[in-house]
């Protein structure tokens, strides 16, 4: 009887560089989900592609910013084939992804006010493959909540490092009882539930790590960042940036 073949996968991380790529390797992971935030698909497509290789596939993907910047509702894609750009409406994005086929996954679910509730995630059941129930930068009881979620919808669970810093990749992946060699291969695994195992690491150093991830939100969050970032209307994943041809103006919130 052959052995059962798996494939550890970092389902989001936040960083990509040569330094990221030495450590994922090191720990033993197999693919790593690079969805940096307010970054066209086109551009972290080319990164993933820069850093992928024969002992590591990065796949490209977003974390769509959907809602306003007071009532936003983070949804992690993956297999997107057309950019979608931040900010637009619950219903637009889900319908857009839905024509993409992409794989809909809700990391960080009821984590502070950018994600989506227990609520959201019931009614639109059907459109979701999968529901973040380990994240690094989590507190025990977000990770219980979202642990939850997942029990009461039935959905798959995943795992992530959720790495903005170096030292946090490979803290969490998720196992898959299934080759991964391709994106494609990875949006088949999550949109038909294939097996799986939640796995982190533990102790002290572990948890010094998610620590500071939780720390540095501070930064990811401020109102200052967003505002240089996007409010103005020019920035790369806007919804009346050019590079999206005004397909968007029907569900954009800004």
């Amino acid at each position: 009887m052959s052995a059962t073949t798996t494939t550890r996968v970092d389902m989001h991380v936040k960083i990509l560089d040569e330094r990221v790529v030495s450590r994922a390797k090191a720990r033993g992971i197999d693919v790593l989900v690079y969805a940096p935030h307010f970054v066209r698909l086109p551009d972290i497509r080319a990164r993933a592609a820069r850093f992928s290789d024969d002992d590591l596939l990065v796949v490209p993907a977003r974390e769509v910013f959907t809602g306003s910047w007071r009532d936003r509702k983070h949804v992690l894609v993956v297999g997107l084939s057309d950019p979608v750009p931040d900010f637009i409406t619950l219903d637009g994005a889900f319908a857009e992804f839905d024509r993409q086929d992409a794989a809909t996954l809700v990391p960080h679910p009821e984590f502070l006010t950018v994600s989506l509730t227990a609520e959201d995630v019931a009614a639109r059941r059907d459109d979701i493959d999968a529901v973040e129930t380990y994240n690094t930068k989590s507190l025990p009881r977000d990770n219980r909540r979202g642990r939850d979620i997942a029990r009461e919808t039935g959905l798959p669970g995943f795992a992530s490092s959720y790495a903005h810093l170096h030292g946090t990749v490979g803290e969490a992946w998720t196992e898959f009882d299934c080759d991964i060699d391709s994106e494609a291969d990875l949006v088949t695994a999550l949109r038909e539930g294939a097996e799986r195992r939640v796995v982190r690491r533990t102790g002290v150093s572990h948890a010094l790590r998610g620590a500071a991830e939780f720390a540095h939100l501070g930064y990811e969050n401020s109102w200052g960042k967003v505002d240089r970032l996007l409010l103005s209307g020019m920035e790369p994943t806007h919804p009346s940036h050019i590079a999206y041809d005004g397909r968007f103006d029907d569900v954009s919130v800004y």
